[in-house]
C-alpha cells in the first residue's frame, strides 16, 4: 500500500509494529511465541525507519536521509552519523548487513526496505511525515569535533586545567548526596549520564578545560557503588555536545535514569561551575548547586574539598576511600599539559605517534617526578615500542616495568598503574595469576573504566575463561555502549568462542561506529578464513594497515584458497622483513598450513623474544593443528597456561 494514499499511524513488518507518530516499536513475536514487547529506539535510527518504511521497495539516498534529519546549519559528520544510526536500527530488528531481513545497503549509495509493510490504522493527523520538527534537530552520538581532536595544541593556553580533580570532586560527589534516597531497581544498576560540560565563559579556549572536566567528573563518579550505581563513559556523551537533546530521548539513547548537566563560566579571576541532577521519567530537577573559585587558588584548596565532601558521604565511602580522599595530589599544570598531549598521541596508535607520546610523557615526569599517572602512561608507551620493534624489545620491557613501579610507588591506589602492571606480568613475565591480581585490583578501584573491563576481559578470554569474559565485554558496552572498542572486544571474545557470525557481526558494528577501528578488518580476515570464505578475507586485508599483519592475513587466506605459491610469497615477505616482531604470526601460519615442526620452531623464538602474540596461544583456533602434539601442552606449561 503506498503510504502517499493512506495516512496511517500504525504500519506492521516481519515481526515488528511500528507507530509512525509517537516512534514505538514493538516485536509482536512469530506464530510460535507469546506476547509482545517494545524495543526502545533513538530518535535518528526512528526517523530513518520511518523514512525507509514509508519509500518501501525503493532506494533512500544517504544525502536524502542527510536533508530531511538535519537542518541545512546543522554541524555535524553525516556519514559517521548515519552508519551508527544504521547500526543501533539493525540491531534493533536483529538484522544483518550480510543477509538483510529489513534493510538493504546499496554501497556508497543508500539503503532499502525490502520486507513488504501492511498500513493497519488511518489517521488525518498524520501529516507531513517527513518534516523534521521546527523545535528540534535529531542527533547521533560519538561524534568528535575537529576542535576537540586538535585538543593537545589547545591545552597549555589553560593552565587551570589542574584544578579539575578538585572541580571535578566537587561536582561528582555532592551530587551523589542525593542518591542516598533513591532505592535502585531490584533487577537494574542506576545508570547515570554526565553530560558535557557546556562552555559558557565567552573563551574558545576554554572548550577543552570543558572537556577536561567531563572526563574527569564521568572517572569519579565511576568509582562509587559499582554493584548498584553505573556511569556512562565518555565515548558515548560527547556527541551531546553542543546539542539541546531531549531529557527522555537521552534516557533511551543511554539506558539511564539520571542526567548530571554541567556548565562552566569565567568572571575575571573567577570560576563558576554549575550543575544540576535531573531525574529522566518525569525530568524534574532533584539538585543543582554553583560553585565559585579563584583560578589562582584552584590547586591549594584540595585537602578542604576532599575532607568536606568525604564528610558529607561517609556513609557511601569506605575507609579506603577516605583515606585517598584526605590525600593531596597537587599537579603541576605544565606537567598535566604534557601529559595529555603525550595520552592525545598514544591513542593515535602509529609509530611516529608513539613516539611523539614517549616524549611528551617524559617530559610530563621530569616536570613532575611526583606524577604517578603520567609514569603509568610513559609505561604504555614503552611496552607499546617493545612489542612493535620500535626499540629493542629487553631494553623497552625494562623501561616500562621500572616506570609502571614508579608510579604504583607513588600511588599504590592509582588504577591505572595496576592495569598496565597486569598487562607487563600477562604479556611479559607470563605471570598469569599474578596479572589477574593486578587486573582485578585496577577494576576494584575504577569499575566504572570501560577501558580496564576490557583488559579483564581479555584476560579471562586468553585464559580460557570465555563466558567469564563474555560477561565482561557486555559489562563495558554497558558503560560505553556507542564506544566501537566495545564492540570489537566482544567480537573477539566471540571469536575464540567459535561465535563466528556474532563475532562478524560485532565486529562490523564497531566498523560502522568508527571506520578507524584498526584491528577491526584483522579480525574479520581471521573471521571469514575460519568460516571458510577466504574469499571474502581479502578485500578485508587489503584495508588493514599494519604490514606485517596484512602479509599474516594474505599468507592464511590465500592457503585456504588453495593458493599455495601465493600463500608461500606473503609468508616469505613476512619472514624477511618482519621476524623480528612477528614470530608468533609466523608460528600461526606454519600451524594453520599443518607444518608443526616449523610452527613448534618460531613459537620457540616467540617465547625467547616474550612476543606479546603468545598469549593467544590457548584459544587461538589457527593453532588447532597442534593441540594433539606433546609440544602443545609443554608449550602451554611453559606460558603458565591451564592445560
Amino acid at each position: 500500500m503506498n503510504r502517499s494514499t493512506n495516512l496511517a499511524e500504525q504500519v506492521r513488518f516481519g515481526t515488528f509494529e511500528l507507530n509512525v507518530r509517537t516512534g514505538e516499536l514493538v516485536s509482536i513475536g512469530t506464530a510460535t511465541e507469546a506476547g509482545s514487547a517494545k524495543v526502545l529506539l533513538r530518535e535518528q535510527p526512528f526517523q530513518i525507519l520511518r523514512i525507509l518504511v514509508e519509500r518501501q521497495g525503493k532506494m533512500v539516498t544517504r544525502q536524502e536521509i542527510k536533508q530531511i534529519l538535519w537542518r541545512n546549519d546543522t554541524v555535524v559528520e553525516f556519514d559517521k552519523s548515519i552508519n551508527a544510526a544504521i547500526v543501533i536500527l539493525r540491531r534493533a530488528l536483529a538484522d544483518d548487513a550480510d543477509n538483510p531481513k529489513y534493510i538493504e545497503t546499496l554501497a556508497r549509495r543508500g539503503y532499502r526496505f525490502i520486507v513488504p509493510v501492511e498500513w493497519q490504522q488511518s489517521s488525518t493527523a498524520a501529516q507531513d511525515l517527513l518534516e523534521p520538527q521546527a523545535d528540534t534537530v535529531p542527533r547521533i552520538e560519538g561524534q568528535i569535533s575537529e576542535r576537540e581532536a586538535k585538543a593537545p595544541t589547545h591545552w597549555r593556553k589553560a593552565a587551570v586545567l589542574g584544578a579539575s580533580a578538585v572541580i571535578l570532586a566537587v561536582v561528582g560527589y555532592l551530587s551523589w548526596r542525593h542518591f542516598r534516597s533513591i532505592t535502585p531497581p531490584k533487577s537494574e544498576k542506576i545508570m547515570l549520564a554526565v553530560l558535557p560540560f557546556e562552555n559558557l565563559t565567552g573563551d574558545p579556549n576554554k572548550e577543552y578545560l570543558a572537556d577536561g572536566l567531563t572526563e574527569e567528573t564521568i572517572s569519579q563518579l565511576g568509582q562509587l557503588n559499582p554493584s548498584q550505581f553505573g556511569v556512562i563513559a565518555r565515548t558515548s556523551v560527547m556527541g551531546y555536545k553542543h546539542k539541546d537533546e531531549r531529557l527522555d530521548q537521552i534516557g533511551r539513547d543511554l539506558s539511564v535514569q539520571y542526567v548530571l548537566e554541567n556548565s562552566l563560566r569565567q568572571s575575571g579571576d573567577h570560576l563558576r561551575i554549575t550543575s544540576q541532577l535531573l531525574q529522566v521519567k518525569d525530568q524534574t530537577h532533584l539538585w543543582s548547586q554553583d560553585y565559585d573559585y579563584p583560578a589562582k587558588d584552584i590547586l591549594t584548596i584540595e585537602d578542604d574539598v576532599a575532607k568536606a565532601v568525604a564528610h558529607e558521604i561517609r556513609v557511601r565511602l569506605t575507609s579506603q576511600q577516605q583515606a585517598e580522599l584526605a590525600q593531596s595530589h597537587p599537579v603541576n599544570p605544565e606537567a598535566f599539559d604534557a601529559y595529555l598531549q603525550g595520552y592525545y598521541f598514544f591513542k593515535r596508535n602509529t609509530d611516529k605517534d608513539t613516539e611523539m607520546a614517549a616524549k611528551y610523557y617524559e617530559r610530563a615526569t621530569q616536570l613532575d617526578p611526583s606524577y604517578a599517572l603520567a609514569w603509568a602512561g610513559l609505561s604504555r608507551v614503552h611496552k607499546w615500542q617493545a612489542m612493535r620493534g620500535l626499540i629493542p624489545s629487553e631494553e623497552g620491557y625494562r623501561l616500562a616495568r621500572e616506570a609502571v613501579e614508579r608510579a604504583l610507588a607513588l600511588n599504590p591506589n592509582l588504577a591505572a598503574a595496576h592495569a598496565q602492571m597486569g598487562r607487563i606480568k600477562q604479556q611479559v613475565d607470563f605471570d598469569w595469576a599474578g596479572a589477574d591480581a593486578s587486573i582485578q585490583r585496577a577494576i576494584a578501584l575504577e569499575p566504572g573504566d570501560p577501558e580496564i573491563v576490557r583488559l579483564a576481559a581479555f584476560s579471562a578470554a586468553m585464559l580460557g575463561r570465555l563466558d567469564e569474559a563474555l560477561q565482561l565485554d557486555r559489562r563495558a558496552l554497558e558503560l560505553d555502549p556507542l564506544n566501537a572498542g566495545s564492540w570489537e572486544s566482544l567480537g573477539d571474545t566471540e571469536y575464540f568462542m567459535g561465535q563466528l557470525d556474532e563475532a562478524a557481526a560485532d565486529v562490523k558494528k564497531a566498523l560502522e561506529l568508527n571506520h578507524d577501528v584498526w584491528s577491526g578488518p584483522i579480525m574479520l580476515g581471521r573471521i571469514y578464513v575460519q568460516q571458510g570464505r577466504a574469499q571474502n578475507a581479502l578485500p578485508e586485508i587489503k584495508r588493514v594497515r599494519y604490514e606485517p599483519f596484512r602479509a599474516f592475513l594474505y599468507a592464511i587466506a590465500y592457503y585456504e584458497l588453495g593458493r599455495k605459491k601465493e600463500s608461500d610469497a606473503a609468508l616469505s615477505e613476512l619472514i624477511t622483513k618482519y621476524h623480528a616482531s612477528n614470530q608468533y604470526q609466523i608460528a600461526a601460519i606454519y600451524a594453520f598450513r599443518n607444518q608443526p615442526d616449523e610452527a613448534f620452531e618460531w613459537l620457540d623464538r616467540a617465547f625467547a623474544q616474550r612476543n606479546s602474540g603468545l598469549i593467544e596461544t590457548k584459544v587461538d583456533p589457527l593453532l588447532k593443528n597442534l593441540h594433539h602434539d606433546p609440544r602443545y601442552a609443554a608449550l602451554l606449561k611453559k606460558l603458565n597456561l591451564p592445560t
